[in-house]
């Protein structure tokens, strides 16, 4: 099971030597010059050779170089898969596989095949972490949080400075309730209140009279004529 920063290391490498061999293809053109290569293209049968010799010579330097850094690897990695594809079917593609067969150079397709196609697996995304393009995506990424940060940060004092700059605010006193309205007087004047838990059904209920009682009263004496005592 592989790991991420174990892929990252070997995408590297990977890269480092493909760039390497692209770069030393470059050189060798240029160093023999763009019109000699031009001449072994038209030798070769390769159309439009001046514009193909100009094409593979800073194709090959560059775009080596390019791969090794990691800048603009899925631009770069076509280039080279389309420079190898046009070695291929102009130049080895009927000279068999191996370049070197016995003793004899043969001149095939082996190199230019692993070679393209290696270009094409980085234009795929295959090129690992270490490369300039993440570190200019990461950095862009990076831009929107800090200025958005930055943006907090500035909102946030200058929240604190409007809050010191703001006098305090007084309390505010609770409105008084309004005054019940006086009533009218009529002119009459006030009777009091009943205030009598009696309910009146035929008018105003006459105290209780005391009753007399009849033992506190003299027997009245007998109407009749009576003998007096002897």
């Amino acid at each position: 099971m592989r790991t991420r920063p174990l892929y990252d290391v070997v995408a590297l490498l990977a890269r480092l030597g493909v760039g390497i061999v692209f770069m030393a293809h470059g050189w060798q053109k240029i160093e023999a010059g763009v019109t000699a290569t031009s001449r072994s293209f038209d030798a070769l049968g390769v159309p439009l050779p001046t514009a193909a010799a100009v094409y593979s010579a800073f194709v090959e330097l560059l775009g080596g170089a390019a791969l090794i850094a990691g800048l603009g690897l899925p631009v770069t990695g076509v280039l080279l898969f389309l420079d190898m594809a046009g070695a291929f079917i102009f130049v080895h593609a009927d000279k068999g596989l191996f370049m070197v067969d016995g003793k004899s150079v043969q001149n095939g397709y082996e190199l230019v095949v692993a070679l393209g196609l290696a270009g094409l697996l980085f234009a795929a995304g295959g090129g690992g972490r270490l490369t300039v393009d993440q570190w200019v995506i990461a950095k862009r990424l990076r831009r929107p949080a800090e200025k958005e940060d930055e943006d907090d940060a500035a909102s946030f004092v200058e929240s604190l400075r409007q809050a010191e700059l703001k006098p305090a605010k007084k309390p505010r006193r609770s409105p008084k309730p309004p005054a019940a309205p006086a009533p009218e007087s009529s002119g009459a004047p006030d009777k009091p209140a009943d205030t009598s838990d009696d309910v009146l059904v035929a008018g105003r209920r006459k105290p209780s009279q005391r009753r007399r009682t009849s033992t506190t009263q003299p027997a009245k004496p007998p109407t009749g004529d009576t003998d007096p005592p002897a």
